[in-house]
């Protein structure tokens, strides 16, 4: 007997013209819940010092393109930096304990629940794909380094389904891949049973370096899940039928922990109106366009900039030209080959940066292009916003999205919002 559910995610996906990679229907969402808030939380097991090159390395290989030469340098120079500037501040202080890292905002994560009895696993929610994989008991242990596993023969409700399989590539020709079960799946308290879970047999070593994060929560569009021979539908296109809108919502924060709600828009998380976009889908990002941008207090320019939102992405890559025009403000900046982008003296005064969505304008906060420090002691600092060339798109990572309040709306057609929302400096 076919559900109400089931009906009505075909039809609405019908409508869409996403009918034909409609998958078999795989995951239910528990009835009970219809909006949801998701609070991210500092991980705990975060305690590397922040490699800022390292962050446009995977990007380069998320999105499949080989990494020039000169950022893989940059990535070994960086950490060749960072350790020995630790093991002088340990001389120094005697103890390791207290040395601090670079303050950055890529340590938060949002916990999950897989499986019964339940298994806590700290994730990463990603527009920016559309697969949801984890480190399991499958994943070799020389792949494994600190993070916490899923063990599907643990779990009651799990169920390997069978003769599917998962494989992403990346840029540098590693990958990542494995089997497919599906299990209940819960996120603040919203569970959605039968959920497919991609179980990692193989992590690109990327993965296996960063220690505090478990696996990903892919919240792009379903046509872009890599599970063979059926794709498999996200959390969201799984969970909204039972939400009150069909809609997620991201409230990012600088050096603070953000949050996700999912069914509703919380009109106390933002200031006046919501602005909206069109979202280009194909292949099943969060594509849309800029209206334009300015630097610091200069004149506005029109320009149509597409790009892809990506909550995923730790920083904003736009276009060599722009990206030139903002360092001109900089005193002392320079593109520096071997830190991997853009660097400048951390005394230096920056500039905001100012983007368009339509005709309305958001403003990051010149702090926020500050990132961070190419090392604890060092005095030179990496930019948050750095040139997309090479990488083929544009990429809205969240030195952008912390500027705003970000609506995702799964309706007919898709859009993506934006409103001014209370900053921290």
């Amino acid at each position: 007997m076919v559900s109400f559910t089931d009906l009505f995610l075909t039809s609405l996906l019908a409508a869409a013209g996403l009918g034909s990679a409609l998958p078999p229907r795989i995951g239910t969402a528990d009835q009970r819940a219809g909006r949801l808030t998701l609070k991210q939380v500092r991980n705990p097991r975060s305690h590397r010092a922040f490699n800022p090159a390292r962050a446009t390395y995977r990007t380069f290989l998320k999105y499949g393109v080989p990494a020039p030469d000169y950022i893989k340098k940059a990535v070994a120079h960086i950490d060749d930096e960072q350790e020995k500037a630790l093991a002088k501040m340990k001389r120094d202080k005697g103890s390791a304990a207290a040395i601090p890292i670079n303050e950055v905002d890529i340590a938060y994560v949002t916990p999950v629940t897989i499986g019964t009895p339940p298994q806590t696993l700290m994730l990463d929610l990603d527009t920016g794909s559309s697969d949801l994989w984890v480190f399991s008991s499958l994943t070799p242990s020389t792949q494994v380094r600190g993070q916490e596993i899923y063990t599907p023969t643990k779990s009651s409700t799990s169920k390997l389904l069978s003769g599917h399989t998962w494989s992403i590539r990346y840029g540098d020709g590693s990958g990542s891949r494995g089997s497919v079960y599906t299990d209940n799946f819960t996120i603040g308290g919203l569970e959605v049973r039968s959920q497919a879970v991609q179980t990692a047999l193989e992590v690109s070593s990327s993965f296996t370096q960063e220690q505090s994060l478990d696996g990903l929560v892919g919240l792009g569009f379903s046509t872009l899940n890599t599970v063979r021979p059926s794709s498999q539908l996200t959390f969201f296109d799984n969970a909204r039928p039972n939400l009150d809108e069909e809609v997620f919502t991201a409230d990012l924060k600088y050096h603070a922990t953000g949050s996700y709600d999912f069914g509703f828009i919380d009109s106390k998380k933002y200031t006046g109106n919501i602005t909206y976009t069109a979202v280009q889908q194909s292949p099943g990002y969060w594509t849309h366009s800029l209206s334009g941008y300015s630097v610091g207090s200069g004149a506005f320019q029109a320009s149509q900039i597409s790009g892809i939102s990506d909550t995923g992405t730790t920083l904003l890559y736009l276009p060599t030209a722009i990206v030139t025009a903002y360092y001109r403000q900089v005193q002392g900046a320079q593109n520096s080959q071997y830190y991997g982008g853009y660097v400048f003296p951390c005394s230096s005064t920056l500039p905001t940066f100012t983007f368009g969505i339509e005709g309305a304008r958001f403003t990051i906060p010149a702090s926020y292009i500050n990132y961070t420090r190419i090392s604890p002691t060092s005095t030179t600092c990496y930019g948050g916003l750095q040139s997309s060339s090479g990488l083929g798109i544009n990429i809205f990572g969240d030195v952008a999205l912390k500027a705003a309040f970000v609506v995702f709306s799964g309706t007919n057609p898709p859009r993506i919002g934006f409103a001014t929302k209370p900053l921290a400096s």
